[in-house]
């Protein structure tokens, strides 16, 4: 069956409010676009294939094993730019994608555990290819800090080596010309500062012919010159020729890197897709949860029958109010083919025809709706509906010619699979014109054996919903004592429009009202008036029913206590009677014990005591045993055991070799960075002011002088000397 639903009918039901709703609880914007753009589903299959998807991530926010995070960034940009021919993307673009990828492996990884819990979730995600390609070679390439790694190319290794090497010229040049200056007293109090990231000296204006160097800057009152020593400008300039080089080679790096895994796009658009849609899952979950949603019985028996039914975007507006929304119980079958719902205006008949279109509409899109867990409803192939919101003027004007359009539309495309909505049917002419035309309409599509709810307040529409076979009358119970409504939909009834009665209670006086009955007919007025006699009737019997229910449930409730108390009670006895039984049995034993010593004190016949003690204790035995004779176990249960013995140690091993895996793993790990900071220990050039100790001591102090390959260590009390190879870096000197 082929289902097409019209983009009006989504407007008259608000379809676009309900996914507003459901988009806020998308984790990503492209799932926000995803959940905005939702439309009923054509395909049958497709439809309860996405409805399972719902359901299962409904279903693992109640139990223990839930879904891993799927949160994950945009990469469609880096997408399109990496399929740009000889382009390259930057390190944050890569590890961006490379993250993407591991979330789709681990949720990949996560399903298959737990293929039995979710098995279409299973299916969803088993259709992209599990690769560790993409991330392994990225993060190969470019560390976790984004930066490209020094073994990412042997060029790229030895260039930062030398940055490194000529980095450590520059802090022992300028700590030499530091020194030298310190005690030719050329310097300011501050000794150093930066100019332009770079290391200078605070000269003394008047000895700055006496520094030989760069003069880069003054201080604001012109007292200080800044000035970088010859020999540092020397290194500088070789540093910045290495970083340029440092920099061409990283690129060359990364377009590397982009050729290798632009062949890959395709996969990375199918793991974006992949993740959008579960983002819409996962938000269509998180909806129905606010909701109370859940997936109704979907039967190929033609029925609708939703108990309990909500309009959701009504409940949680009155549920932000604090105010109490009233379900309403509907059904549609064979044998009630068209419901024709009557009574006063703002009763709820409008918002009951919406609640049930959108929850039909709701649920062919593939939303799981706010009904009793036994509400059931079939599928439809198309739902039309005349609800007539739009109050502007240029509508207004043209109501009726426009209503007979739909009306043609839906002479035209109403059949079996037809769910049908309309709002105030046969309005817009003159009340016997039109009423006479819609009960025309109303057979046309009763013949056709189309599904539908229409509201109206035509007596002769009433009428005929009296006569067909399986159209029946309903109304929106009304409380004729206060007029207020009850919001309370009643099958099986039409309901009076209580137009005088209403007009009374809204100031108009009585003698109008007496003059406008005077105007109607009186056979309308005695229609209307055993009408509104039947529903009062309906109503007294209603509170009748319900006094009798509630009196049926406290008789029910007094029962249950007097069972429970029963059962108390009994508990009690038998409690009371198995601890008699146990003293009773004490005590025979005590006596049997008691009679045995006795004996034994008067002979002194240890063999004899030994002989009738094991025969009193075999008699025992045999009688225990008697009573609680041992359950025989079944050749199938000893093998069921053999097996669940065998499988349990299989399991036990295999966890054993993944734990010794793991183990081998991680003291791998260990060595390798163990050795990484030996070797950066090893090449790390020691300079003035960083903090330092000595490898087998504690104490922490800063290098106040390098030579070579000893340096002077300041504790604040002494200082002391020692080799660069029996010290370990602490902090570095501040820039």
């Amino acid at each position: 069956m082929s289902i097409q639903i019209s983009e009006k009918t989504l407007q008259d039901l608000e379809f676009s409010t309900v996914l507003e709703q459901v988009a806020t609880s998308c984790i990503s914007e492209l799932g926000k676009k995803e959940v905005l753009k939702i439309s009923p589903i054509h395909n049958e299959e497709v439809l309860f294939f996405e409805l399972q998807l719902v359901n299962e991530y409904l279903a693992s926010f109640e139990n223990e094993n839930r879904l891993p995070n799927h949160g994950f960034d945009n990469i469609t940009d880096f997408i399109k730019r990496l399929s740009i021919e000889n382009s390259y993307l930057d390190t944050d673009a890569f590890l961006k994608i490379a993250t993407v990828t591991e979330t789709v492996n681990e949720l990949k990884k996560f399903l298959k555990k737990f293929q039995e819990y979710y098995p279409s979730l299973f299916k969803l995600g088993d259709r992209i290819e599990f690769t560790t390609f993409i991330s392994d070679t990225i993060l190969k390439i470019i560390t976790s800090y984004g930066e490209v790694a020094d073994n990412a190319s042997p060029t790229l290794k030895q260039i930062r080596r030398s940055i490194n090497s000529v980095r450590g010229k520059i802090g022992e040049s300028f700590s030499r010309a530091l020194s030298k200056n310190i005690a030719s007293g050329y310097l300011d109090d501050i000794k150093e500062s930066i100019v332009d990231n770079q290391r200078v000296l605070a000269v003394l204006a008047m000895h700055r012919k006496k520094v030989t160097g760069s003069l880069l800057g003054t201080s604001k009152s012109g007292n200080i010159v800044y000035i970088a020593p010859q020999a540092t400008l020397t290194y500088s300039r070789e540093l910045q020729n290495l970083l340029y080089e440092e920099k061409q080679e990283v690129i060359k790096i990364l377009r590397a890197l982009s050729n290798e895994i632009r062949p890959l796009i395709p996969l990375l658009n199918e793991y974006l897709t992949f993740l959008t849609h579960l983002d819409a899952i996962g938000a269509k979950a998180k909806y129905a949860t606010e909701i109370n949603g859940l997936l109704p019985n979907i039967t190929k028996e033609k029925k609708i029958y939703l108990r309990d039914a909500y309009h959701p975007v009504l409940w949680k507006k009155n549920a932000d109010q604090g105010i109490h929304t009233i379900p309403q119980t509907i059904e549609l079958n064979n044998k009630q083919q068209i419901i024709v719902i009557s009574g006063p205006n703002a009763g709820g008949k409008s918002i009951t025809l919406k609640t049930i279109g959108l929850l039909q509409v709701m649920l062919q899109s593939g939303l799981l709706i706010p009904v009793h867990e036994r509400s059931e409803t079939s599928l439809f192939g198309s739902i039309l509906t005349d609800i007539g919101d739009n109050q502007s003027i240029e509508n207004q004007l043209s109501t009726y010619s426009y209503r007979l359009k739909n009306m043609r539309n839906f002479l035209r495309k109403c059949d079996e699979n037809t769910l049908f909505l309309i709002d105030e049917f046969g309005t817009g002419s003159d009340p016997e014109l039109g009423g006479a035309l819609a009960e025309i309409f109303l057979e046309e599509f009763y013949h056709k054996k189309s599904f539908g709810i229409i509201t109206t307040h035509y007596a002769n529409l009433k009428v005929l919903a009296n006569e067909l076979e399986n159209v029946t009358n309903a109304n929106m119970q009304f409380d004729e004592r206060t007029l207020e409504p009850k919001y309370k939909l009643f099958i099986g009834q039409a309901g009076s429009s209580f137009t005088f009665e209403v007009a009374q209670k809204n100031g108009i006086p009585y003698s109008i009202i007496n003059r406008a009955k005077k105007r109607v007919e009186n056979e309308k007025i005695r229609l209307d008036k055993t009408i509104s006699k039947l529903q009062k009737e309906r109503n007294r019997l209603q509170k009748t029913s319900d006094t009798l229910e509630k009196q049926k449930s406290k008789g029910r409730e007094h029962i249950e206590n007097l069972q429970e108390k029963e059962l108390k009670v009994r508990e009690k006895l038998e409690g009371f009677q198995e601890l008699y039984d146990n003293n009773q049995r004490m005590l025979g034993i005590g006596r049997k014990l008691n009679e045995l010593l006795n004996k034994y004190f008067q002979t002194n016949n240890k063999k004899e005591l030994s002989v009738n003690f094991f025969k009193w204790v075999a008699a025992e035995k045999t009688k225990f045993t008697k009573k609680n004779p041992p359950k025989k176990k079944t050749k199938t249960e000893k093998v069921q055991e053999k097996e669940i013995a065998t499988k349990q140690k299989a399991a036990i091993k295999k966890v054993e070799a993944e734990v010794l895996q793991k183990v081998i793993k991680v003291r791998e790990e260990k060595q390798i960075e163990a050795k990484k900071i030996a070797k950066a220990r090893s090449e790390y050039i020691f300079k003035v002011g960083d903090r330092v100790r000595l490898i087998d001591g504690n104490s922490v102090g800063s290098i106040d002088k390098v030579e070579k390959k000893n340096v002077f260590i300041n504790y604040g009390v002494f200082t002391t000397k020692a080799s660069i190879e029996k010290i370990e870096l602490v902090e570095k000197a501040k820039s």
